[in-house]
């Protein structure tokens, strides 16, 4: 959930200089979510549900850690084996394990989709390999719409999270465990001013591209009811303090993006000593924290390593990171990834793409809920997501690439989700 971080070598200091003031904390936030420099650099996420079992094979157990880490072997992250070297796959993809066993491939920023693409290819068959090995098999599903959610992994942070989430309702555990995302990095912007234009068209196009690309109509373990993304049910649901839109519309997202982060109750606080079992979670804000509200639970002041933490238990749609990180499509069947990510390439790279595409999706900018439960069921979410992709089709980087956007419009037209094409 917060693998991408280092691939970007986004602004995290991890020092323990005390977070003094709120506004000190408020500049801080905003140097070190939104770095600024020419956008040029996308990059991806990929996630997979994985199942225990042989080829065509119905879904099976959950592989337990220790038959993960041993099909990785040097590959494998430290959560699961705390003396690996960790090393990236050649294509420079690093690996993490999500708590219900989901792995992902986290890619290195690059400045050409198509090399991009290569790489990750070359990475998802060389990780398919690794895992058949012992075997272990990669599911393309958004939800795991068979198997009860069960975490795997027994850190102290999925620990706290599973408490915490479990006193508001039953997605925290759903999201955890039961789902997989394609998470898609884009630079912020070179400035304020196209940082703004860059946030705004992300929220603004995201409820039309969550309905093209949902394609998880079914999850196990989360209250009946249709939606076309319970993926993105799960998120929005399980705690909306930290998951929905962070920036009023309209708003400056630097500044409003520090100040609702500081606002956003805690999670979880690490422990100064290895030695706690337990992690805090604490009945407060950041703010709170930095005004002394939790002197005597904690016993000391937040420092910049504790807000760069928090940051990490924020889930927003797009999440500022430095980067943005857009969060809201997902998985794709049949390693289709591909196509979400070259509709963001097409639509990102000018200022006239950026408004033509904000201009096509600002209608519908706030019908988040409306896009996860109906997707293109709706009739407008229908069009405009078609009219998201013919636009991303005109200014595509390859005859190709073009081809690919072109047959998703007509998939949305048609009505038909990524699963269904």
């Amino acid at each position: 959930m917060a693998a991408a971080l280092a691939q970007w070598n986004t602004t995290v200091t991890h020092d323990t200089d005390v977070c003094s003031t709120r506004s000190a904390a408020a500049a801080y936030l905003e140097q070190a979510c939104f770095a600024l420099a020419p956008p040029t650099r996308i990059g991806v996420e990929l996630e997979w549900l994985t199942v225990l079992g042989p080829p065509g094979s119905t879904y099976g157990h959950r592989p337990r850690s220790g038959v993960l880490a041993a099909a990785l072997g040097d590959y494998a992250p430290r959560s699961i084996a705390p003396d690996s070297p960790q090393h990236a796959l050649p294509g420079g993809s690093g690996v993490t394990v999500e708590p219900g066993g989901q792995v992902e491939l986290s890619s290195v920023p690059c400045d050409d989709v198509d090399r991009l693409c290569e790489h990750l290819h070359a990475d998802t068959a060389m990780l398919t390999d690794m895992l058949a090995t012992k075997g272990v098999r990669l599911v393309a599903r958004a939800a795991d719409d068979r198997r009860r959610p069960e975490r795997i992994l027994s850190a102290p942070r999925y620990r706290t999270m599973e408490r915490a989430f479990a006193e508001i309702g039953p997605f925290g555990a759903v999201m955890m465990c039961n789902t997989a995302a394609t998470q898609i990095s884009v630079d912020a912007g070179a400035d304020r001013a196209e940082v703004t234009a860059r946030w705004r068209a992300l929220h603004d196009v995201g409820p039309a591209l969550l309905a093209a690309f949902a394609c998880s109509p079914s999850a196990c373990g989360v209250p009946p009811g249709h939606w076309a993304s319970q993926r993105m049910r799960a998120w929005f649901q399980l705690d909306p303090a930290r998951t929905r839109p962070p920036a009023p519309h309209g708003a400056d997202p630097i500044t409003a993006y520090a100040h609702w982060a500081l606002a956003v109750p805690l999670l979880c606080v690490r422990p100064t000593t290895e030695s706690t079992a337990e992690w805090d979670a604490p009945d407060a804000t950041f703010a709170d924290w930095i005004a002394g509200a939790l002197d005597d639970e904690i016993g000391r002041p937040p420092t910049r390593a504790d807000l760069d933490y928090h940051l990490t238990t924020l889930f927003p749609p797009v999440r500022a990171t430095g980067h943005l990180e857009i969060r809201y499509l997902d998985a794709q069947p049949d390693n289709s990834w591909s196509t979400p990510l070259h509709t963001f390439e097409a639509l990102l790279p000018t200022p006239e793409s950026l408004a033509a595409a904000t201009t096509l999706g600002a209608p519908l900018a706030d019908a988040w809920d409306e896009a996860a439960r109906s997707g293109l069921a709706e009739p407008q979410l229908r069009t405009v997501a078609a009219d998201l992709l013919d636009l991303a089709a005109t200014t595509a980087s390859n005859p190709a690439v073009a081809q690919e956007l072109d047959a998703a419009a007509r998939r949305c037209r048609r009505g038909q989700a990524p699963h269904e094409s």
